[in-house]
């Protein structure tokens, strides 16, 4: 049974920011702290391969003490609409209709939200009611790539059906004003918000490139790598310093092994659709690439663009190439690093 990506879209928040806009705020809030510590965090920011970001509040809104709920209930009213915005946007593109959708997965892990925001995706778009619904919550940056990896998995075992997942984040929802920590900082320096949808079909007239295998490799002991802890104060993140270091040990064994077992080889891959983490990340992984005579500069065009937007970040990417006159049978190799310590990856051919 062969499974295609039939479309991909993205929806941006109504606010944005080049980063020399944001510098003010944050000197403002750095206000009272060393100032060689004010000095690292504004070079943090200024080096963060980041020159512009998009956010569902403004920075006002951002730098302001309000509490956990306050924030959460922000994050639900926009994200809520992002998602169906989103969603309208690729069945447009696909030329679908919303009932058509069989199976829906939603994508978040920056807010908190019972029922999740796919009840509210099949009451606002009047999707059909028999319709199968997966919530992915907590799986961070690796999540765009585990949603259409459970997709493809539904399709291949339900010929002529059709699914979409959607990814929504708010990385701003989850700033944290009292925390002075480097993990805080890196973080409001890479991150932004926003969504996508990515439509999938199992039906044998829909074109699009078609998965032809996926993957997850788990780093033992690394739990402690990447995440959030539950605060009064909201999600704080977690983020070693380690983790180019970790991502770079590990990478031959999960790019090699995952081609090898489906008769691949690097060489053969056209197309790189990964994950832009955060600017020494990108640089580990492009550097690792360039060794294999390959380049990530999609990837570092997106986080340039619009920052990392956790598990939406790399469907920015894979849209790119979805709207470029790709020859039939070029690969590509999608590939996203998440909480647990994970990599997930798929291997695609127009």
């Amino acid at each position: 049974m062969r499974v295609k990506i039939k479309a991909v879209a993205k929806q941006l928040p109504l606010y944005t920011r080049v980063t020399a806009d944001i510098l003010p705020f944050i000197e403002i809030w750095l206000k009272g702290q060393d100032e060689r510590f004010i000095r690292k965090v504004i070079k943090i920011f200024e080096n963060a391969g980041v020159d512009k970001r998009y956010s569902i509040m403004s920075p006002e809104d951002v730098f302001t003490n309000t509490t956990f709920e306050e924030k959460n209930n922000i994050y639900i009213r926009e994200c809520t609409k992002l998602a169906e915005q989103a969603l309208q946007k690729a069945l447009d593109k696909a030329h679908w209709k919303a009932q058509d959708i069989d199976y829906l997965i939603t994508v978040s892990c920056t807010g908190i939200m019972i029922p999740s925001v796919d009840a509210y995706l099949v009451n606002s778009l009047k999707m059909k009611p028999d319709i199968v619904r997966l919530p992915v919550t907590e799986m961070g940056c690796a999540a765009g790539v585990s949603g259409i990896i459970y997709a493809k998995n539904f399709l291949k075992a339900n010929p002529g059906k059709k699914a979409a997942v959607v990814a929504v984040e708010s990385p701003t929802a989850t700033f944290q004003l009292t925390d002075f920590s480097m993990a805080n900082m890196v973080s409001a320096a890479i991150f932004g918000d926003g969504a996508a949808a990515v439509l999938l079909s199992s039906c044998p007239q829909d074109e699009g490139p078609e998965i032809m295998a996926e993957d997850m490799y788990h780093f033992y002991d690394a739990t402690h790598m990447m995440g959030f802890k539950l605060t009064q104060t909201g999600l704080q993140m977690i983020l070693d310093e380690t983790v180019p270091e970790i991502i770079a040990e590990h990478f031959p064994k999960i790019v090699h092994p995952f081609l090898e077992k489906n008769k691949a080889t690097i060489n053969e891959i056209n197309h790189l659709i990964f994950h832009p983490g955060g600017r020494k990340i990108v640089q580990t992984v492009d550097d690792l690439f360039c060794s294999l005579g390959k380049n990530i500069d999609d990837t570092r065009a997106v986080l340039k663009q619009y920052g990392n937007m956790s598990s939406v970040t790399v469907l920015y990417v894979l849209e790119r190439f979805l709207e470029r006159k790709i020859p039939p049978g070029d690969k590509g190799l999608m590939l996203s690093f998440g909480p647990g310590f994970s990599a997930q990856s798929i291997l695609l051919q127009w």
